[in-house]
């Protein structure tokens, strides 16, 4: 299902929804580790946040019951390059499709997203 991001400013990325896909409204905010997805998915300093993950291929360790900062996910969406659809970790027990797809969480592929993140920084 395509997908469209539309910044306050007027610029819009498209791209393809995973997860749960529905409207979603949110401040825009990235980050660029290379690890640690389904912690900043569960982070609370990113309540109500759309995440943009630089990184360009996540999802490919799943989802573990361990590894999460708070009893359910905060984010309002996710965006990423590239949504893993394969998963391999012996402590894995869902695909991040499968995580958001649970808690009503929009995912957001294909979309630039270094791109993304130069103009949030450089426009806000």
């Amino acid at each position: 299902m395509k997908a469209l991001l539309a910044l306050e400013d007027g610029r819009i990325f498209r791209g393809y929804a995973f997860g749960a896909p529905k409207e979603r409204g949110g401040e825009v905010v990235f980050n660029t580790s290379m690890t640690g997805y389904q912690e900043i998915l569960t982070d609370p300093s990113y309540k109500g946040q759309i995440v943009t993950l630089t990184y360009p291929l996540i999802g490919n360790y799943g989802i573990n019951s361990n590894d999460v900062e708070s009893a359910k996910p905060q984010v309002e969406g996710l965006i990423v390059r590239e949504k893993s659809s394969i998963f391999s970790n012996w402590r894995a027990e869902k695909s991040l499709e499968a995580y958001l797809e649970e808690h009503e969480i929009l995912g957001v592929e294909r979309i630039d997203t270094r791109a993304l993140t130069k103009h949030i920084r450089e426009k806000g």
